[in-house]
């Protein structure tokens, strides 16, 4: 693995010459943060999304992590979920309990869901109103900034067209900026209704991790971190930018390839 960190202020990015290099680092960087806040304030709270990226965090369902990390002290949350039944093979929290969840000894009712039978504006306020309880009893840590949740750590992918959690490009609920979860019924990508953390809450954590993988992602990657002057679209990704936090990006060499420096990095 080769560090190459970005000087543009879009946060700190490592390259990996391998998945299977990406997801030892992963879980490294996720069991030294949670470590760190145990430590600190003796919990930690993570937020989750779908896709590929429990896989890519499954190394930690294995030794030496599965005995190390201090799983009684985790909270799981989701940075969106879809709102489907928990059994649906749509499901986020289905994906995160079958591949990691299940799999290391983490206490069920530190598993914060979405309550999938109700509708998606209902699901979302219930969900902000669970994350509300936590902030006032000092189990979410709050940004002195914002007063948002200032979750320990949000992990996102992102998608080819520059979407991260369910945020997606040129859509009304990036604008949101008044409420912690928002709701959509039009996913340009289906299933189309689902909920999401609104982007003060993700810039707001101490920690966001963007991973991803693949050439498919490569292009929206460079728009997302490269100084690409002023006509370039304004994707989610590249609106992730924490205020009082830390951004790292977790690429595979494929998603990385159209950086502009990308060749000085390669020849590193």
């Amino acid at each position: 693995m080769a560090l190459y960190g970005a000087d543009n202020g879009r946060g700190e990015l490592r390259i990996h010459d391998s998945i299977d290099e990406l997801s030892t680092d992963l879980a490294d960087y996720i069991a030294e943060l949670s470590d760190a806040s145990v430590k600190d304030r003796g919990v930690f709270t993570i937020a989750l999304s779908g896709g590929s990226l429990i896989g890519l965090m499954g190394r930690l369902c294995e030794a030496p992590y599965k005995k190390t990390v201090d799983w009684g002290k985790w909270h799981i949350f989701w940075a969106d979920e879809r709102v489907v039944a928990k059994s649906h093979a749509e499901s986020n929290y289905k994906l995160a309990k079958d591949g990691l969840l299940s799999k290391v000894p983490i206490i069920p009712n530190h598993i914060h869901s979405i309550n999938d039978s109700a509708s998606a504006e209902q699901a979302a306020e219930d969900y902000e109103f669970i994350v509300r309880q936590l902030v006032r009893t000092r189990v979410i840590n709050v940004s002195q900034i914002n007063d948002c949740p200032k979750f320990d750590l949000i992990i996102l992918g992102m998608g080819p067209d520059g979407h991260v959690a369910s945020l997606f490009p040129n859509h009304s609920a990036l604008n949101k900026n008044d409420e912690w979860v928002t709701f959509i019924t039009d996913s340009p990508k289906p299933p189309p209704e689902r909920i999401t953390f609104t982007m003060p809450v993700l810039n707001s954590a101490s920690n966001v991790a963007v991973v991803v993988t693949g050439i498919g992602k490569s292009e929206a990657v460079h728009l997302a971190i490269d100084n690409v002057g002023p006509n370039c679209p304004l994707l989610p990704a590249r609106m992730v930018r924490p205020s009082n936090g830390k951004l790292v990006w977790f690429l595979d060499k494929s998603a990385a390839s159209e950086l502009d420096n990308f060749s000085q990095f390669s020849q590193s």
